[in-house]
């Protein structure tokens, strides 16, 4: 395992080069399967998570054509039988695999996904869409076997606004027999770009961005060349890093309309940014202000960028309350900080007070997830002394080369 390892007190500066979103990345890579012709997609991150879904992939039998940031993948010879099952188990995201899977081979035996130690996230909402489809679905000890011979349009209520299961519903009903309506349907920008990527490829989906979304079956999908969104977890991480470091930094290649409840957050605490039609410039911001803040499905805040603004509330002047409902182990990260210094208080599960502003000072600490590393890569970029960050690779699972890109702009920053 390696370490990062942070000389805090730098304000960052330059300009930031954000990538293609690691959220859209997954189930677009997955969705190669439901075509047995190639498809190039550029924009592509060169992150763990990519790398470990093109693993499985590759498993199943898919032929990659590697470039950096640009992949071309034909699935034409995709197989069951060679499944690695122990690399779908040790990642959540190969939950996407399971409509595609399905709709392709018709009959599926798979582990439940792990990943990411952030709460219980149970696959109850997958389940409940692709039975409406028409799988048959049972446990056999630690496995679920899936079995349709033919997947058939129906009406999905959704019971939850999961991403996922939104996505797996979507990919599976693109070659079902007849019209499919997902209601409750998740409207997150990655789920927007997915939709897009399967309507170049053929499918007829229309709704995406709303909480409806309808998708009339074809017979058939191609091949087709796609460019991912950029990252907008990303935008809000850098956004906040350059902002608590009292820094000044460009984010080029974004999209302004996809940011407006982080836009509309930050401007509440009070930093200072201009916004340009593919750029967010950072600027330099001295005093913040106290804020409530509460993770919501799209387009409410995010719960993946919940944790890099809590940074925020530990130099803001007053209180800020941080309520994450989503998930009961969001919170693992606020402990470290208290180690540096920072005067909170866990009131729950889900939620957190921050009293500020306070000095947060270097300590050894741990990255207990993605989001969560990512929060203490900031908390060590401001505070006064060394920080050293076990378990750096859980943040390459999501962001690429952090390390050298924030060195780039001014970051005392390496990795052991």
């Amino acid at each position: 395992m390696s370490k990062f390892i942070i000389e805090g007190g730098y304000p960052l500066a330059g300009e930031f080069e954000v990538g293609g979103m690691k959220n859209a990345a997954t189930p677009i890579l997955a969705a190669c399967l439901l075509t047995q012709e190639e498809c190039t997609i550029n924009n592509l991150p060169e992150i763990e998570d990519v790398n470990k879904l093109l693993e499985i992939l590759k498993s199943l039998g898919a032929e990659i054509e590697r470039k950096p940031h640009s992949i071309k993948i034909n699935t034409k010879n995709a197989s069951l039988i060679s499944l690695d099952k122990k690399a779908v188990q040790a990642m959540r995201s190969s939950i996407l695999l399971l409509g595609p899977l399905l709709s392709r081979f018709h009959e599926v035996r798979t582990p439940q996904p792990g990943g990411c130690i952030i709460g219980n996230r149970p696959i109850d909402a997958h389940l409940s869409a692709l039975g409406k489809l028409g799988a048959i679905i049972t446990k056999v000890e630690n496995d679920y076997c899936f079995k349709a011979d033919k997947l058939k349009g129906t009406e999905i209520i959704l019971p939850e606004f999961s991403v996922t299961a939104t996505e797996n519903a979507i990919m599976a009903a693109c070659l079902a027999l007849g019209k499919t309506t997902i209601k409750l349907a998740a409207s997150e920008p990655h789920v927007q770009d997915l939709c897009n990527f399967l309507n170049k490829m053929g499918a007829k989906i229309s709704g995406q961005g709303t909480h409806t979304i309808i998708i009339e079956g074809v017979d058939q999908l191609s091949g087709c060349e796609h460019t991912l969104i950029p990252d907008q977890i990303e935008i809000g991480t850098i956004a906040v890093a350059a902002a608590a470091t009292k820094g000044k930094v460009k984010i080029k290649n974004i999209i302004p309309e996809q940011l407006d409840i982080i836009l509309v957050k930050l401007k509440e605490i009070g930093v200072n940014f201009e916004l340009g039609s593919n750029y967010l410039n950072i600027l330099k911001t001295i005093s913040l202000k106290p804020f409530k803040l509460q993770a919501m499905p799209y387009p409410g805040f995010p719960t993946d960028l919940q944790a890099p603004f809590s940074i925020l509330a530990t130099q803001a002047n007053g209180t800020s309350l941080i309520h994450d409902p989503l998930y009961e182990g969001r919170m693992s990260y606020v402990q470290e900080l208290i180690k540096m210094g920072a005067n909170a208080v866990v009131c729950d599960p889900h939620r957190v007070l921050i009293n500020g502003p306070t000095p947060l000072f270097g300590q050894e600490i741990k990255s207990y997830d993605l989001r969560a590393g990512a929060t203490l890569i900031i908390a060590g970029l401001i505070a006064k002394g060394v920080t050293e960050i076990s378990q750096a690779e859980v943040v390459d699972r999501g962001y690429e080369k952090i390390d050298e890109k924030l060195l780039a702009i001014g970051a005392r920053i390496k990795r052991e």
